[in-house]
């Protein structure tokens, strides 16, 4: 990483994959694998091009079962370009002798480009250059222009270019048992001398996929077909020292698309009326400008630059491009097939950062969660509960989508998957409603999709627990935590544990937020909703008391992560250590020997500890009061030092949480776990996972450290609250943010200070809360605060 570009030098097939999703370019509607164009799939590269919110449903038999999966499809190939001195084998660098080799991301201008010189024996070489643009002012366009030179040699160079329906779902090992094969359909054809198109559909969603190509040469162009690909061919000749280009131009629309009549049309339409790639890259480079500026970070050394590469990858996931679309957060980004391109919990750990940069995707990602409020209230009704039960998993429809069956790698074995028990799902839906309208100020859509989906969640929440005389409380049985490790007791013959901390927690959380929605709300709205919902005083007294008397378990002075968690066995961690290494996926491990890790006190990721990264110390503190729980500083470092002890890390939002928790709680140990954040996907610390997809949410949660965990930012009571903790290793940064209809509101943390900086508008003022005292800062002024020692 050298300050604004990601750079790779020489060839290593071992880490192709993991480099072509480092060097993925999207631009919020689609995204391209940074795959060489002269390489296909195969156990070294994997070239994908996917498209946000584009799924497909198959059925598989495989284990004695029918597994229905449901992916985000691997959409037709469109980077294919191919090349040979006449006469010659087709180059890669697999099959020829590669002098040179370097890819290198420009950040600033989201673009791709490469250099390799192949030498083709008796002293001739060829050098390549490829610049690839995958376009972030138009979403439905792409580039890649290719410089030829000749070292050496004359003669002429073949060149051949593609589309490619002919590719599969097959990015993850672990999945190819399942059918991956979702386009169909496919008819091909030509427009004029140097266009050329193709069509498919998906098998069961029928989507229709429309993806004209333009391709321009120094020499003339023809087209060639075949069943699921078409072409060009070019012919230019070489001289020594002379650069010959080639520049192909891609469009891409969907049947998703609104404005359009016919996929295909519109693509032929836009590839036809694209600009050469000189033009392409201006607008591109000013719309990635207009990006860095509202986003901006300023943070010094190594940690800045990951921090630039990470925003960089959400960014090209989440772009002003997805406000437009139907779509929620892929927990692995446009980069890959894992999780097989599923919405998970994550937008917890990416929401909070757009809300202050980019709220309009905010509320778009929110609307998604929203359209699909009916299907989550359907599967409450199917438990035979009330409210809104949104899925583990979630993909086209807002169906539950999490596989019945995993697949253990280790051991070789399928095996039950319960994580669709993880109910606290609609728990983060609510805290991003919430947190999305205390930044942008969106009473309108508070009052109307967001008081309608944390109505719904909070019924679900006080229809779901259950009381229980003997102790006096309130509880939720049956779940699972963000852990993960613990599905079930030991010896259980049914999946599912009590009074998870942070699921009872967190739905008390709700409930409390959840009425003081509906009693905020202007009175005639406040009657439409009850009108529709048939929600009456009697279930808002039931919501009241269950809310303040949800049971959170303790053992031996410490927040215990579910009910009985204390009575579990220790697990030997030093000899594991020993013995594997690696331990982060100790599950695997232990069930590859024959054993569980349900029967250990031993996590994943963060559980109870996410309770101290969703919330302040002091609002902690009164969520607990609320219950009639008393939370001091002694009890949760307590709390903190046990996980800390019995946390394998096997997520890599754990070293994020971790390393948030711990800048309040125990600051000098923070900063490795922060690291570990960091590094998680450049290092790609969970061992072969990053080549299947960049981790969004521990990308975007690196940034909101920066942004709300060190400096303890919140967003209440119409306030900008602060309450800084600097790292020794991080004391000095600064960032822009967009708060309540001001644009670029700088803040920056020096030692012992803080500069607030808003720009001008005829917006109010902006209230900042620091913890001894509060100030107004005005539109045009900015004010040097000094800190608490």
């Amino acid at each position: 990483m050298t300050g604004w570009t990601w750079e790779y030098d020489g060839y290593e097939p071992a880490q192709e994959r993991l480099r072509e999703s480092l060097c993925t370019l999207g631009n919020g509607y689609f995204a391209t694998r940074g795959a060489l164009p002269e390489c296909a799939a195969d156990d070294v590269h994997y070239p994908g091009t996917y498209v946000a919110g584009c799924y497909d449903r198959l059925t598989t038999d495989i284990a004695g079962r029918r597994v229905e999966n449901e992916d985000m499809v691997n959409a037709p190939n469109w980077l294919p370009l191919r090349f040979r001195v006449a006469g010659l084998p087709w180059l890669t660098p697999d099959t020829a002798e590669v002098l040179d080799h370097g890819q290198v991301l420009h950040l600033a201008s989201g673009l791709l480009e490469r250099r390799t010189r192949y030498a083709l024996g008796e002293g001739r070489v060829l050098s390549v250059r490829q610049q690839r643009l995958v376009h972030m002012a138009d979403p439905h366009l792409a580039s890649l222009r290719t410089e030829f030179t000749a070292e050496g040699f004359a003669g002429d160079l073949d060149v051949e270019a593609a589309l490619d329906a002919g590719v599969t779902n097959s990015g993850v090992a672990r999945y190819r048992e399942l059918d991956g094969r979702h386009l169909t359909r496919v008819h091909t054809g030509s427009v004029g001398p140097d266009t050329v198109w193709l069509r498919c559909r998906t098998r069961t969603s029928d989507v229709r996929i429309g993806m004209a190509a333009r391709l321009s040469a120094d020499a003339p162009v023809t087209d060639w077909h075949e069943p699921s690909r078409v072409g060009q061919r070019t012919r230019p000749g070489l001289r020594p020292g002379r650069t010959v280009t080639v520049v192909k131009t891609v469009a891409l629309h969907t049947s998703r698309d609104p404005a359009i009549s016919d996929p295909l049309d519109a693509a032929i339409d836009r590839v036809g009326a694209a600009p050469g790639f000189d033009e392409l890259l201006e607008d591109h480079l000013t719309a990635w400008d207009q990006l860095w500026r509202r986003a901006e970070l300023d943070v010094d050394g190594e940690a800045g630059d990951i921090l630039r590469l990470h925003l960089f990858h959400v960014l090209q996931t989440l772009s002003p491009h997805t406000a437009d679309l139907d779509v929620g957060v892929p927990a692995r980004g446009l980069h890959g097939e894992a999780y097989r391109g599923h919405v998970f919990w994550d937008e917890l750990f990416v929401l909070p950062y757009l809300d202050l940069h980019f709220p309009e995707v905010s509320r778009a990602l929110l609307r998604y969660r929203h359209r699909r409020l009916d299907r989550a209230c359907a599967a409450a009704r199917a438990l035979g509960r009330r409210g809104a039960l949104y899925p583990w998993q979630s993909g086209s429809d807002g169906r539950e989508e999490t596989q019945e069956l995993h697949l253990n790698p280790r051991s070789g074995r399928w095996l039950p998957d319960h994580s669709r028990l993880q109910r606290h799902v609609g728990s983060a839906v609510a805290y991003n409603v919430v947190q999305y309208c205390e930044a942008s100020g969106d009473a309108e859509f508070l009052h109307t999709k967001g008081a309608e989906m944390l109505l719904q969640i909070a019924r679900f929440w006080a229809d779901t627990a259950t009381w229980d005389e003997r102790l006096g409380r309130h509880r939720v049985r049956g779940v699972m935590g963000p852990d993960e490790y613990h599905d079930a007791y030991p010896g259980a013959s049914r999946p599912g544990l009590d009074d998870n901390a942070y699921t009872n927690v967190t739905a008390a959380w709700v409930l409390a937020r959840a009425l003081d929605v509906l009693r905020t709300l202007p009175e005639p709205r406040r009657r439409e909703l009850a009108e529709r919902t048939g929600l009456d005083q009697g279930e808002l007294e039931q919501w009241e008391d269950v809310s303040r008397t949800l049971h959170v378990p303790f053992h031996n002075g410490v927040i215990s992560q579910f009910e009985g968690y204390g009575a579990l066995a220790e697990l030997d961690w030093e000899g594991y250590r020993e013995r594997y290494g690696d331990i982060r996926r100790l599950d695997r491990i232990l069930e590859a020997e024959g054993d569980t890790v349900n029967r250990y006190q031993a996590s994943k990721q963060a559980d109870v500890l996410m309770l101290g990264y969703l919330f302040s110390p002091a609002e902690l503190r009164a969520l607990f009061g609320r219950l009639g729980y008393r939370l001091d500083d002694d009890t949760w470092r307590r709390t903190v030092d046990h996980y800390l002890r019995r946390t394998s890390h096997g997520s890599t939002l754990s070293g994020l949480v971790h390393g948030w928790v711990l800048a309040r709680a125990r600051r000098t140990e923070a900063w490795k776990y922060c690291q570990e954040a960091l590094r998680g996907d450049i290092a790609d610390l969970q061992g072969g996972t990053t080549e299947e997809g960049i981790h969004l949410g521990a990308m975007a949660g690196t940034l909101d450290l920066v942004q709300r965990g060190l400096t303890g930012l919140e967003t209440r009571e119409g306030a900008l609250w602060l309450d800084p903790v600097p790292l020794p290793e991080l004391s000095s940064y600064g960032f822009s943010l967009r708060y309540q209809g001001h644009w670029g509101v700088r803040l920056r943390l020096e030692r012992g200070g803080l500069e607030v900086r808003v720009p001008p508008s005829d917006r109010s003022p902006i209230d900042i809360r620091l913890p001894d005292r509060a100030v107004r800062v005005s539109p045009g002024e900015t004010r040097h605060l000094p800190l608490p020692g």
